[in-house]
């Protein structure tokens, strides 16, 4: 049983699963939003400039149908001609291919869909088999297509039934009118009716998103042994640990320079370790800001004295705060003593910079415990 239960997709999808499936081009979709927020546009554009449109509309084909005597004398004029007009009807009709365009591109990005996959253009024999295609027919995805457009079909034609049904006294209305006004009047007419048809499209939106969006996070689940799988092959690549124990070195690396120019004094061994102290008046107890051996000792040093932090060779107290304090922490109380005397010289240092006066004598043997301190390397 317990097989069995790690065989079944139970698992919610990793970022990485999504990432791989996305740059296989495999991303949620809905062709009803993409149809909805098209017909949505053109409907809104033709119910705004309806109007506008049917009257320019008019009087390109006007244009178009009024032949001049220079043109039948000389055919070669025609061709320019039916540029200018192809122009002419292209300039009015413009803003409306900008805005269908836009609302063609918009709806990847309403499901965060919006992927470039040069996978997905490679081809692909098995989408063309037709035992795979027989399959796909008789899926559960088919099945809610047919539903859908079963819905469809009931909500539109519906709606349409009741807007002509409503509408008949202004549509018979229309023989009555002049040309002019009858066309503008049935440009809008026509352009309310299609809101309100493609309104009812919401309804099909609603419900068709948050199922396109369940089944493509249903389709990407994996099983418990596929997680294991995965989270092995990210922790367990030695480049991936490597990686991320570099990161995390340098930001600590970062975060501890950075505090460096605040300490009080920087105790040293004289070169191969460096310890940088603050305190405050409040604490309990001084404070590791900074520690490090090597390099990274040579580069505390360098931050203290462009900050001007008193720099003290210390090498028995060096090595012990090295040893036995954590960075950020307190120092242990066995070297409070050899702490204090340190600052003590610090603070003089401060006021002799200050007030001038008699030079402090830097504190020698230091009380540092012999058992803390380690062997010089």
């Amino acid at each position: 049983m317990a097989e069995d239960s790690d065989l079944e997709k139970t698992e919610e999808p990793t970022s990485r699963r999504i990432e791989q499936a996305r740059e296989q081009g495999q991303v949620p979709h809905s062709r009803e939003l993409g149809t909805f927020l098209v017909l949505m546009v053109a409907g809104a554009s033709f119910w705004m400039m309806g109007s506008w449109f049917m009257q320019r509309s008019v009087a390109i084909i006007q244009k178009g149908f009024t032949v001049e005597p220079q043109y039948m004398r000389e055919p070669a004029l025609m061709l320019p001609r039916l540029a200018e007009v192809s122009g002419d009807a292209l300039f009015v009709f413009s803003p409306l291919l900008a805005l269908l365009l836009a609302a063609a591109v918009l709806p990847p990005f309403f499901l965060n869909a919006w992927v470039f996959a040069p996978k997905a253009m490679m081809p692909d024999l098995k989408r063309i088999n037709p035992i795979a295609g027989m399959g796909r027919l008789l899926s559960w995805n088919s099945l809610m297509e047919l539903l859908k457009a079963v819905l469809k079909a009931v909500l539109v034609g519906g709606v349409a039934v009741l807007l002509i049904w409503r509408e008949r006294d202004e549509i018979f209305g229309l023989l009555a009118e002049p040309l002019e006004a009858a066309l503008a009047h049935a440009g809008n007419l026509v352009s309310f009716s299609f809101l309100i048809l493609v309104a009812t499209l919401a309804i099909v939106v609603a419900a068709d998103v948050p199922f396109q969006l369940w089944q493509y996070f249903d389709k990407l689940k994996m099983t418990k042994e596929e997680v294991k799988q995965e989270m092995k092959e990210m922790m367990g690549d030695p480049h991936v640990k490597g990686r991320i124990r570099s990161l995390q070195m340098q930001a600590a690396r970062k975060r501890m320079m950075a505090a460096v120019p605040k300490a009080d004094v920087v105790v040293t061994n004289p070169s191969h370790y460096a310890v940088a102290l603050t305190y405050q008046a409040g604490m309990s107890a001084p404070k590791v800001v900074a520690k490090g051996v090597g390099a990274v000792a040579l580069k505390i040093r360098e931050v203290a004295a462009e900050h001007a932090v008193p720099i003290m060779e210390a090498p028995p107290l060096a090595r012990a705060l090295y040893k036995h304090a954590e960075l950020d922490g307190e120092i242990p109380g066995a070297l409070y003593n050899a702490v204090a005397e340190v600052l003590a010289y610090v603070y003089q240092l401060a006021n002799w910079r200050q007030v001038g006066g008699g030079y402090p004598v830097p504190p020698r043997d230091l009380p540092v415990p012999p058992e803390l301190v380690p062997e010089a390397s």
